[in-house]
């Protein structure tokens, strides 16, 4: 069982949810295997009811899932941590505060592990109280790379940078990239990702030299009739991952 994402040429990873698990398989195979699937705590009831059907997951897509919070839901992060000591999955979702707490618990330091943090309006600045509590509060905004070194101290892999809103944050985001990129950090860009923006959103990251990427994109390419991710989309994202990585 691998605990590490199936990256392309050892760059990028996609991140994608999963309606089913008939449509967890059908989006790996789309995405060659480099892909984590998403599959959210939110959605169940409890830790073990969860743990049950998260395993299906991963027995179908050879360890590849992505435990999430669901839209970055501080209120799960103790259940991810949960579900991540007993599943061992290739990736974990966390708030900023969670990320220690993952790491952990897993007791390894293969699956990745990420930590959200949000954009301030500022370039070089983040806000990272998107814990349970600390979001209650007034925002906690300071440098990305003093987030970072704190993120390493928690044994994090990656900052997971949500609400991107697209392109709104474009700035912000490339100075992420590049903070990652210089600090030895991975960059997990994250909403509002569509096959329009992807290749910009990704290319940013490449050129600044970030040594993995893992782009997550929901909402544009699940069918809203049957709440799957389209595989066909998940397909033309691939191509845009090899094209880009194979550019550089």
């Amino acid at each position: 069982m691998s605990l590490t994402p199936n990256y392309y040429n050892d760059r990028v990873c996609l991140n994608v949810l999963a309606g089913s698990r008939e449509n967890a398989r059908d989006v790996y195979k789309a995405a060659e295997g480099h892909v984590v699937v998403g599959v959210l705590s939110k959605n169940y009831a409890d830790i073990p009811s969860a743990i049950e059907d998260m395993a299906k997951y991963a027995t179908d897509i050879d360890n590849a899932i992505s435990i999430g919070l669901g839209a970055g839901d501080p209120k799960q992060s103790d259940m991810v941590s949960q579900l991540a000591k007993v599943l061992q999955p290739q990736h974990v979702n966390q708030v900023f505060t969670g990320a220690g707490t993952s790491r952990a618990l897993l007791g390894q330091n293969e699956t990745v592990v990420n930590a959200l943090v949000s954009p301030t309006g500022i370039v070089g600045q983040v806000k990272i109280s998107t814990g349970p509590l600390s979001s209650t509060f007034p925002d906690a905004v300071i440098s990305v790379e003093t987030a970072i070194a704190i993120l390493k101290d928690m044994g994090a892999s990656s900052i997971k940078f949500f609400n991107m809103a697209g392109l709104k944050y474009i700035e912000e985001y490339a100075y992420v990239a590049k903070a990652c990129a210089e600090n030895d950090f991975y960059l997990e860009p994250t909403g509002g990702i569509d096959l329009e923006n992807f290749e910009q959103i990704l290319q940013i990251a490449l050129d600044a030299g970030v040594e993995k990427v893992i782009p997550h994109v929901y909402s544009s390419i699940i069918d809203s009739a049957t709440g799957n991710t389209r595989p066909a989309d998940v397909k033309t994202l691939l191509g845009i991952v090899k094209r880009c990585v194979d550019n550089k």
